[in-house]
């Protein structure tokens, strides 16, 4: 688990992107808990950090495809998901594990 930012770094509901050992990764904070998925939209390039999350899902802000925030799999579209990382919350910070499945469903505390 790598420090990302402290937990007021992000206000509920909206996301960030942040560097975690040299990945860039958008990092969303929702009513529900943590999550955090590749930064891009895989189809051409969007700042998913920049999207709108609800529902445990982001909405690119370019063209409109939808993620699921826990697994990074596409909504609505056929196109390719993005990767979903492992998230936990400890005293106040925020860690991520690249390359470390998400736990489907269940979002790092709120």
């Amino acid at each position: 688990m790598t420090y990302a930012c402290p937990v007021d770094a992000i206000p509920t509901g909206e996301g960030r992107t942040v560097t975690v050992d040299g990945h860039r990764v958008a990092l969303f904070r929702t009513a529900a808990g943590w999550y955090a998925i590749d930064r891009a939209c895989p189809h051409a390039g969007g700042p998913l950090a920049d999207g709108i999350a609800a529902d445990c899902s982001v909405i690119c802000p370019l063209h409109e495809r939808r993620f699921a925030l826990d697994t990074g799999a596409p909504i609505g579209h056929d196109g390719p998901g993005v990767r979903a990382h492992h998230v936990e919350v400890r005293d106040g910070r925020v860690y991520v594990a690249i390359g470390v499945p998400a736990t489907e469903g269940v979002p790092a505390a709120a």
